[in-house]
C-alpha cells in the first residue's frame, strides 16, 4: 500500500517498523479508520512467562489499545496440548492441563503490564481456547470444519514445507494445529466480531488459513497482519542470549538483568528498538539511533529505561540504572545486582566457582563457565579469575562476593538466612 495509512493504527505500526506482511491493507485500514475493531493475536502456554521475542506482538496490542480498538489476548490452553510446528526443528513437549493453567497464570501477569483490562470499549480481554476446542467431537469437527481444508495448500506453507524439506518428522498431531488456529479465528468472529488476526511473519500460513475459513463459512471478510521475524545485529535470535530466554516476569528474570540486555544491545540495533519497543517519538527514536562513538551508550540507556519501565516499572528502572551506574562507573557491587543465596549447610567444604556461574545465570553449562574462565573473561570481586577448579567456602563468603562475564554481566553470591 502505497498510500499513507488513514487509521492511526496502521499509521503507527507501519511508521514504527512493526509491519511485515497484510492479507488486504486498503480494507483493514478502511476497517480500523471506520469504527473499533477486535484484533487478536494468540500465545500459547508453553512457558510461565512469555519472553521478549514475544514482546513485538504485545507492542503491537498495546498500540492496538492506544489508537481506539481492542485486544484480545487468546492463551492457547487448547492448542498448547497440541503444539506449533511452525519452523520448528523438532515435536514440542507435551504438557499437563495443570501446568498449561499455571503457566496461563504466569502469562498475564505479563499483559497487565502493558495493557488496561476492563469492561469498557477497548478493554483488553484474555480468552482460553480450551473453552471451545476442548469439547469438539472429532467426526463432527471434521465433517464441519475439516472439509474446508486443503491438504495440498497445507503441505505448500512454508512453516509446514521447511520440515519436509529437511526431513524433519512433523506428527499428525502437530498438523492439526493449522486448523485449530484456524478454527479460533473463526470463533472469535463469531464471539466477538473479531475481524483482524495479527502474528509474527511465520504465522503467515496459519492466519490465511483462519481467513479463509471464516470467507467459506461465515461469508465475512476479515484481515490478517504479521510482523517481521526479529533477529539482532549479530543474527541471534531476538530475546535468547547465551544462558537462555529473557523472561517478562520478575521471578524469571530480574529486573536488573532484564535492564541490562536492552543496555547490551548492539549499536546498530539501537534505533529500530526505540522504534519497537518503547513508546518515544520517532524523531527521538531517529536522532537517539543517529548517536556515535560513546554518545550511542547514552542512547542504550535511554532504551534500557523506557523498555525496564513498560515491563516492571519506572522505580525498577531506576534502581537498575542506579546499579548499573555502581558498577561500572563506581567498580562497586550494586545493591540490585541478580543474587544467589547460599546456605551455609549447602555449602560443605566448598562450593565449585563454575557451578555458581551457572547458578547465577552467567553461563549456560558449566563447560561454558570454565571456558569462561580459560578465555579470561571472568572476574571475582572485579580480580581476574584463572582457576576453574577453585572451591567458594563459607569463610570466603563471609562478605558477598561478585561473579562478572565480561564487562557488562554481573551477579552476587551471599550466604542466606
Amino acid at each position: 500500500m502505497t498510500d499513507h495509512p488513514k487509521s492511526d493504527f496502521l499509521r503507527v505500526l507501519t511508521e514504527r517498523g512493526f509491519v511485515a506482511d497484510c492479507t488486504d491493507r486498503r480494507g483493514l485500514d478502511a476497517a480500523l479508520a471506520g469504527g473499533q475493531v477486535p484484533a487478536y493475536i494468540g500465545f500459547d502456554a508453553t512457558a510461565a512467562s512469555l519472553h521478549v521475542g514475544s514482546l513485538i506482538q504485545i507492542m503491537m496490542l498495546r498500540w492496538l489499545q492506544n489508537t481506539g480498538h481492542k485486544p484480545l489476548i487468546l492463551m492457547g490452553g487448547g492448542t498448547t496440548k497440541v503444539g506449533d510446528p511452525s519452523f520448528r526443528t523438532e515435536d514440542r513437549p507435551l504438557l499437563s492441563a495443570e501446568q498449561i493453567g499455571t503457566n496461563i497464570s504466569g502469562i498475564r501477569q505479563v499483559f497487565a503490564k502493558y495493557l488496561r483490562f476492563g469492561g469498557d470499549d477497548t478493554g483488553a480481554v484474555m480468552l482460553d481456547n480450551a473453552e471451545w476446542l476442548d469439547g469438539l467431537e472429532y467426526l463432527g469437527f471434521l465433517r464441519d470444519t475439516g472439509r474446508h481444508f486443503s491438504v495440498n495448500r497445507m503441505l505448500s506453507f512454508e512453516s509446514v514445507k521447511s520440515r519436509f524439506d529437511r526431513a524433519q518428522h512433523l506428527s499428525f498431531l502437530e498438523f492439526n494445529y493449522m486448523i485449530l488456529q484456524a478454527y479460533d479465528f473463526l470463533e472469535l468472529n463469531r464471539r466477538h466480531r473479531c475481524v483482524l488476526q495479527m502474528g509474527g511473519s511465520d504465522q503467515w500460513g496459519n492466519i490465511v488459513s483462519g481467513i479463509d475459513l471464516i470467507r467459506r463459512v461465515a461469508r465475512q471478510e476479515v484481515y490478517g497482519l504479521t510482523s517481521p521475524l526479529l533477529t539482532t545485529a549479530d543474527g541471534a535470535k531476538m530475546g535468547k542470549t547465551a544462558t537462555g530466554a529473557v523472561w517478562l516476569n520478575a521471578d524469571m528474570c530480574p529486573p536488573y538483568a532484564f535492564w541490562q540486555f536492552w543496555r547490551n544491545t548492539a549499536d546498530a540495533d539501537v534505533g529500530r528498538f526505540l522504534r519497537l519497543y518503547t513508546e518515544l517519538p520517532l524523531a527521538e527514536c531517529a536522532r537517539l539511533g543517529a548517536l556515535g562513538g560513546a554518545e550511542i551508550n547514552e542512547a542504550k540507556v535511554v532504551l534500557a529505561n523506557e523498555a525496564t519501565t513498560l515491563c516492571h516499572g519506572a522505580e525498577a528502572a531506576v534502581a537498575a540504572a542506579a546499579t548499573a551506574r555502581e558498577v561500572f562507573d563506581r567498580g562497586g557491587v550494586g545493591d540490585d545486582l541478580p543474587t544467589v543465596e547460599l546456605r551455609a549447610g549447602e555449602i560443605g567444604a566448598g562450593v565449585s566457582v563454575v557451578r555458581l556461574f551457572v547458578q547465577a545465570g552467567l553461563a549456560g553449562t558449566g563447560k561454558e563457565a570454565r571456558r569462561l574462565i580459560a578465555e579470561g573473561g571472568a572476574r571475582l570481586n572485579d580480580a581476574p579469575l584463572t582457576d576453574a577448579g577453585l572451591m567458594i567456602d563459607a569463610d570466603r563468603l563471609s562478605e558477598p562476593i561478585k561473579l562478572s562475564a565480561g564487562r557488562k554481566r554481573h551477579a552476587l553470591v551471599r550466604l542466606g538466612g
